[in-house]
């Protein structure tokens, strides 16, 4: 069991949690999920709590392959009504933060966020792993090959697996070094990686629990599925479920994804299911 310290609230992963995806944006490779107004995300969110969502994921700008980066001031003027109101409605909810940029970091944890959610595990910002211990909040480094702009060009690993652990080895290192206790990590599913590479990560997911931290995994309608059952993103809900419950059975610790309840059920057959033979 992991536990992890979200601002004074004690969050104990005996379970898989869920954490419900919610983009501020108006370009997020899932069409659902685009989210244009505070008003639109703070609807959705609710429902997500609804659902049973244990984490919120708030991101202002889209990190699909190609996609364009956005400015620490426009992500924060995303965002900070979506915060500021969903710790007004629902003053409960673990806020996780989608971002890079130390400056939205601190924002946004000034706000009544509590978790930070970095595509680059603290490479893109310099500052961000000192802003991290500095917050002293969870912090989900995930791996990613290249930048959202590159990522998916030419994807290439002689073992992805080993490359991948590897990296997470030396990042820990370093987070600890800088004095961050709460670590969560995310391989990266579809961030710089071919189908193949999703594939062979997610067979081999058991070999993070090496790390003895919590692994969240994100497939949630990806291309990985969707290209996989020659269908859309918007036509991937099945797919993501299969997948997911892979992703349970190979230890995941946290689910990120766009349809909470749905991966809410999966988590509970699972969980009924490990207990059948006690």
């Amino acid at each position: 069991m992991f536990s992890i310290n979200c601002k004074g609230k004690l969050i104990n992963i005996e379970k898989t949690l869920v954490m419900g995806i919610i983009n501020v944006t108006n370009d997020s490779f899932y069409e659902g999920s685009r989210l244009l107004t505070p008003a639109e995300a703070l609807d959705q969110i609710k429902k997500m709590i609804d659902e049973g969502a244990d984490i919120i994921d708030i991101g202002g700008q889209s990190t699909k392959p190609g996609s364009e980066r956005l400015s620490a001031e426009n992500e924060l003027n995303r965002i900070i009504p979506v915060i500021l109101q969903t710790i007004k409605d629902f003053p409960d909810t673990i806020i996780s933060i989608d971002t890079y940029h130390s400056e939205v970091a601190i924002a946004s944890m000034e706000a009544g966020a509590s978790m930070i959610n970095d595509i680059s595990a603290g490479n893109k910002d310099e500052k961000m792993l000192q802003t991290v211990a500095y917050l002293k909040v969870p912090f989900i480094c995930m791996h990613m090959q290249g930048t959202p702009e590159n990522m998916q060009l030419q994807p290439s690993y002689e073992d992805v697996t080993k490359e991948v652990l590897d990296f997470f080895i030396n990042k820990i290192d370093q987070c600890k070094r800088m004095g961050i206790h709460d670590i969560i990590i995310d391989p990266g599913f579809g961030f710089g990686k071919t189908i193949s590479h999703n594939f062979q990560l997610l067979k081999n997911l058991e070999v993070f629990k090496l790390l003895n931290k919590p692994i969240m995994v994100g497939l949630s309608r990806k291309s990985t599925i969707y290209k996989t059952l020659g269908v859309t993103a918007e036509d991937a809900l099945n797919g993501t479920t299969v997948l997911n419950t892979l992703a349970l059975n190979n230890g995941a610790s946290i689910l990120r994804v766009h349809d909470v309840k749905e991966a809410k059920e999966a988590v509970k057959l699972y969980e009924r299911y490990q207990r059948s033979g006690l």
